[in-house]
C-alpha cells in the first residue's frame, strides 16, 4: 500500500513550495467550493481544497500531483484550520499523494476479485516497464501503487490511472493503454472488453434489455 507519511520537511522542500498559493483560477474554484457550506462550516471544504492544491502542484510539475507539507499548511491557513487537522485528512485518503509521483499514477487493484481475475499479471506488466511500487520510474512517467477495492469488481481486474479507470484488463490491454499514455495520447477509459458498455453481464443481458439502446424509463412498467 502507499506510504501515507508526508515527505520529509527539508530546506529544499521549503524553498520549492514555501511560497505556494492558489493561482487566480484555482482560487476561484476554491472559493466556490467553500461557498457550498453554511457560515461556520467552511472547514468542510478541506477535501476539495486539497484536491485543487494537488492538481495545481501537478500542473506545475507535469505530474499527477502531490501535497508537500508547505502546501498542506497553505490549505490549513486558507481555511483557518490547525495544520494537523488538514494533515490527518490528507494522509487518510488515498486520493491524495503524500510523496512525489510521476506523470501517470498507476493504481492497480490487488483486492480479491481483481486478484482472482488476473491482477498479478497487471503488476508484472508494470514491472516490465521499470515500475516499482511506491517509486517514480527513471523516465518520470510512472508511479505504481497497489490499492484496495475501488468498486469495479464486476469489471475486474481494473487499474486507475490519474482520473480514469480502465477495466476488464489483461496484460496485453494494459500494455496498449500504457503505450498510448507514453505517446501523449488519451486511451478510452472504462471497460476494455469489446461490445461491453459499462458493467452489464459480459455474455448476455437478462434484465433491463431496453437500456442497451437508450436510457429507457421502466417506472411505468413496475
Amino acid at each position: 500500500m502507499a506510504d501515507r507519511n508526508p515527505a520529509p520537511d527539508t530546506p529544499e522542500l521549503r524553498e520549492r513550495w514555501g511560497a505556494f498559493e492558489f493561482t487566480e483560477s484555482y482560487r476561484e474554484r476554491a472559493d466556490k467550493a467553500i461557498a457550498r457550506y453554511p457560515e461556520g462550516r467552511q472547514r468542510s471544504a478541506v477535501m476539495p481544497l486539497l484536491d485543487l492544491a494537488q492538481r495545481q502542484v501537478g500542473e506545475e510539475t507535469d505530474t499527477q500531483g502531490w501535497l508537500p507539507l508547505p502546501v498542506i499548511e497553505y490549505v490549513a491557513d486558507y481555511l483557518d484550520m490547525p495544520v494537523i487537522r488538514v494533515l490527518e485528512v490528507a494522509s487518510f485518503y488515498f486520493m491524495y499523494n503524500m510523496k512525489p509521483v510521476g506523470k501517470y499514477h498507476v493504481q492497480v487493484c490487488g483486492t480479491t476479485p481483481c486478484m482472482l481475475r488476473g491482477s498479478d499479471g497487471l503488476f508484472e506488466t508494470c514491472k516490465k516497464r521499470g515500475m516499482k511500487k511506491g517509486h517514480v520510474s527513471e523516465d518520470g512517467l510512472w508511479t505504481l501503487t497497489e490499492v484496495e477495492c475501488m468498486g469495479n469488481c464486476a469489471t475486474a481486474p481494473m487499474v486507475q490511472i490519474n482520473d480514469d479507470n480502465y477495466e476488464d484488463l489483461t496484460p496485453e490491454r494494459l500494455d496498449t493503454i500504457l503505450d498510448a499514455l507514453a505517446k501523449g495520447e488519451q486511451p478510452k477509459a472504462g471497460t476494455q472488453e469489446p461490445g461491453r458498455h459499462t458493467s452489464e453481464p459480459a455474455n448476455a443481458l437478462s434484465s433491463l434489455e431496453k437500456m442497451t439502446e437508450e436510457n429507457h424509463d421502466y417506472r411505468g412498467e413496475w
